[in-house]
């Protein structure tokens, strides 16, 4: 068992003065007001006699926290009742912590408990102006390595934006100058005036709770590596299978895959459907392009449907052009459409939506961070040697993650309960 001590904790506060001044919150950042993503950052020692040292990072924190003063900030209502980043420069938590454990004590890194004690959780259960937007955790191991955890509100910032700060915080360790600056104006994502919605939008629309499903067993995480060589063999069957022109892509495959694989090991019956929601990042659908370094949520859903039976009958293709077509509708009308809809009905912005992207409600989900640059974080002291989310909180979540290699393999992080995980090991890895 991994325990963490907490040594210190500072409040870092932006190293100049900054804006005082509300920044609107778009609807798809108050899609996610309640969500949190932690993920953590190891390192192995380079035998820098300041390694990691708080000083240093705390420093470039205060540095980077000048053009990315947003963060900084804390959230309030606004006039209407409408929550906003009113930006105080209150500062960003950073908690220096120690293990007596070794780096290697966690195996394969993937989601859990342990896990969960090097990244902090914003406690969101006070007044909305009493937390602030994020936390930062170092832990040192008795090994030499290092931690670093980062808990971020989600409203705040998507994946791109989160890394995008990180990173910026790397450069200015290092003594670099700000590379991307933010772009804080996130009007650009509000509704068109009139809102107009003109799709129905299934990835909005409330499931209903699976009659198949029990309520046992809690589920649990697994993580499985998928070599190079199965990936293009997966990639070659969906091509044969559907015998058309178009170039799947990695992720249609792996993602057609795995919704097809935790439907069987699942055990959903025939006559029930099964969605497939997939996070889809919007910068460069959205016409014209959202500006470089817009900071903010460019998150959009997407979600495919199939009825449980053919998802387990028919051939990879069959799902793999599903989620194709599903993606490949996700242009600038129908996001804009997406941004509409959340304005005409807003009660998908209380939470409520995301406590259904679960197994039992027949929503399986899907979140890839493949094309997110998570290894570049150098503070100075090397490179990262894994980066990765520290839980997972919907049984039926995954997460597909780029290897620590660059050999063109992939790992996947699912949560499944104990007595169907073995049959997804077994139809996953077995191509």
């Amino acid at each position: 068992m991994v325990t963490v001590n907490e040594r210190k904790t500072t409040m870092v506060k932006p190293a100049e003065a900054t804006p005082k001044r509300a920044i609107w919150l778009a609807n798809l950042d108050l899609f996610f007001k309640t969500v949190q993503t932690p993920n953590v950052y190891f390192y192995r020692p380079n035998g820098a006699s300041n390694f990691f040292d708080p000083s240093v990072l705390k420093e470039a924190l205060s540095k980077a926290l000048v053009p990315f003063y947003p963060v900084a900030g804390r959230l309030r209502h606004d006039d209407n009742g409408r929550p906003e980043i009113y930006c105080n420069a209150e500062g960003v938590v950073f908690i220096e912590a120690e293990s007596a454990s070794s780096i290697d004590d966690f195996d394969d890194f993937r989601p859990s408990l342990e896990l969960q004690k090097l990244a902090p959780i914003i406690d969101c259960s006070g007044a909305i102006s009493s937390h602030p937007l994020c936390m930062l955790q170092v832990t040192y191991f008795k090994c030499g390595g290092v931690a670093l955890g980062v808990g971020m509100l989600h409203c705040v910032a998507d994946g791109i934006s989160a890394i995008h700060f990180v990173n910026t915080w790397c450069h200015m360790a290092r003594g670099l100058d700000l590379a991307i600056p933010p772009f804080l104006d996130r009007t650009l994502l509000g509704p068109r005036k009139p809102p107009q919605h003109s799709f129905d939008h299934i990835e909005y629309q409330l499931p209903k709770l699976s009659k198949s499903q029990d309520n046992g067993d809690n589920f649990i995480v697994s993580q499985f590596k998928l070599p190079k060589e199965k990936v293009d063999k997966l990639k070659v069957k969906a091509k044969e299978d559907c015998n058309d022109t178009i170039n799947y892509s990695t992720y249609e495959v792996l993602a057609s895959h795995i919704w097809k694989c935790a439907c069987i090991a699942i055990g959903y019956p025939d006559e029930e459907e099964i969605r497939l929601t997939t996070a889809t990042e919007g910068r460069n659908r959205l016409q014209p392009p959202l500006p470089p370094g817009y900071f903010g949520n460019v998150i959009f859903t997407a979600a495919a449907a199939a009825s449980a039976g053919d998802l387990k009958s028919k051939a990879l293709g069959f799902a793999t052009k599903k989620v194709h077509d599903t993606l490949a509708r996700m242009d600038d009308e129908y996001l804009r459409s997406s941004i509409d809809f959340l304005e005409f009905y807003p009660y998908l912005l209380n939470g409520a939506h995301q406590a259904r992207h679960d197994a039992k409600f027949n929503v399986l989900g899907i979140t890839s961070w493949v094309r997110i640059p998570v290894y570049v974080a150098d503070f100075g002291w090397g490179k990262p040697f894994y980066m990765g989310p520290t839980r997972i909180i919907f049984e039926g979540k995954a997460y597909i993650l780029p290897n620590t290699v660059n050999d063109g393999s992939y790992i996947v992080a699912i949560g499944l309960k104990p007595k169907n995980m073995k049959l997804f090991e077994k139809l996953l890895c077995d191509v």
